[in-house]
């Protein structure tokens, strides 16, 4: 299984945790585990981390949809025309 999480840094505690690519996305909003301020996750930040874990997360939602379209495809059975 493959590793679905970014790297988040909290600006306050400078601590680091992972959370799931699917989630941080503009809107979301998550507690530092060590600190627990809450960091929201919003494209007009201008928190570095932030900013930072948007991109990642963006990236690794994009190779895991493509790992998911060849997968499916490579799933697929081939489809003979015996028509002919």
């Amino acid at each position: 299984m493959t590793d679905d999480t970014v790297q988040v840094r909290c600006t306050r505690c400078k601590s680091t945790f992972r959370e799931r690519a699917r989630r941080v996305q503009p809107g979301y909003s998550r507690q530092c585990p060590n600190c627990e301020v809450v960091i929201f996750f919003e494209e007009s930040s201008s928190d570095k981390n932030v900013q930072t874990a948007l991109l990642a997360g963006r990236r690794l939602r994009r190779v895991l949809r493509e790992a998911d379209e060849v997968k499916a495809g490579a799933k697929q059975a081939p489809v003979y025309d015996r028509s002919s």
